[in-house]
């Protein structure tokens, strides 16, 4: 049985923890950083990663199965 391919865009976005759980970094991150784009506390917000949540968790470890 030949070996199931990696999604591409899931291995570059999602890490798993040694405890199983899906790590990700949040999004809306590379520009309108100053000025008129996001608050200060906004940003900060998205400086920290988060866990996907237990609904998505098996379809996103699907797609990173060797990672």
């Amino acid at each position: 049985m030949p070996k199931i391919k990696t999604h591409s865009g899931a291995k570059k976005r999602f890490n798993l923890t040694k405890s199983g759980k899906v790590k990700y970094n949040h999004a809306n991150k590379s520009h309108l950083l100053n000025g008129h784009g996001k608050t200060t506390k906004r940003k900060r917000g998205l400086r920290k990663g988060g866990y996907a949540d237990v609904t998505n968790e098996a379809a996103i470890k699907r797609m990173i199965l060797y990672k």
